[in-house]
């Protein structure tokens, strides 16, 4: 399986090699023409933490266009770092779905591992969900600190996989918000426990066409509740099984990001 790579060059100016190749995200207007700007946190990092110096190359990306922009460093301010543009990767490394991850809310730290994976295996959006069978039971001032910190999980995970751009966690929601959230997704997909034949799941996934939005429900420690999945199939959600093995809430997500990875990238 492999991936195209589109570039346009930059005359006159130098293209390093692909190792070691860092990664940063930015706004749109700071990379205008041939020259782009890096603030933030990052300038930090970039000076103190990876020593990088004038020349040096890496790769911005701007969260909106999927365009990977290799710059070179010209210039260390106080608080910004000044850099030129050499050339743009304009085949996009997103999957060419958008596909929606609803995660059951998991006990201990495992939603940070599900986060991070997910973001690697190309999931555009992760939404917790507070499910009856949820052990963990988050109030509002904690949640906001959880989801503060899956966000930046998102983030560096999306540096590290040169993702397009960061996903987004969103503020944990109910079954009820959850399905609401994921009414427009033309692939609605629920593995369940009980659900039988992998015929119907690989119909299911093998349905799926580019550009559709594809929602993922995940259920939590225990697996859904019997009047959760009545609900999802009322709304159009259909069960699946992904196999004869029974699979932690923090695997089967991840089981089936991976099938829908390897059957979208071209």
């Amino acid at each position: 399986m492999g991936i195209s790579v589109v570039t346009t060059v930059i005359p006159g100016v130098r293209q390093e090699k692909e190792e070691n190749m860092y990664q940063f995200f930015v706004e749109p207007e700071q990379i205008q023409g041939n020259r782009a700007i890096i603030r933030g946190n990052d300038v930090n990092h970039i000076k103190n933490v990876l020593r990088m110096k004038q020349g040096d190359e890496l790769a911005l990306s701007n969260g909106a266009d999927g365009k990977e922009y290799r710059v070179g460093i010209v210039s260390f301010l106080e608080d910004e770092i000044e850099c030129e543009l050499r050339f743009v990767k304009e085949d996009a490394v997103e999957l060419p779905c958008r596909v929606y991850l609803f995660q059951g809310l998991p006990k201990g730290d495992k939603m940070e591992l599900i986060v991070q994976k997910a973001v690697e295996l190309g999931a555009c959006e992760i939404i917790p969900v507070a499910m009856v069978r949820s052990v963990v039971k988050l109030d509002s001032k904690k949640a906001a600190s959880k989801v503060k910190r899956w966000q930046m999980i998102a983030e560096a995970a999306a540096k590290q996989s040169k993702r397009g751009k960061v996903p987004l966690v969103h503020e944990v929601v109910n079954f009820k918000e959850a399905l609401d959230y994921a009414s427009s997704a033309e692939i609605k997909i629920l593995p369940y426990e009980l659900a039988e034949g992998m015929e119907k799941t690989r119909e299911l996934i093998n349905s799926i066409r580019p550009g559709q939005k594809v929602a993922v429900f995940i259920g939590p420690e225990g697996g859904f509740d019997t009047k959760e999945v009545a609900l999802a199939k009322e709304e159009g959600f259909c069960p699946v099984t992904l196999g004869k093995r029974i699979l932690r809430t923090e695997t089967a997500g991840m089981a089936l990001l991976s099938i829908l990875m390897y059957q979208l990238e071209k």
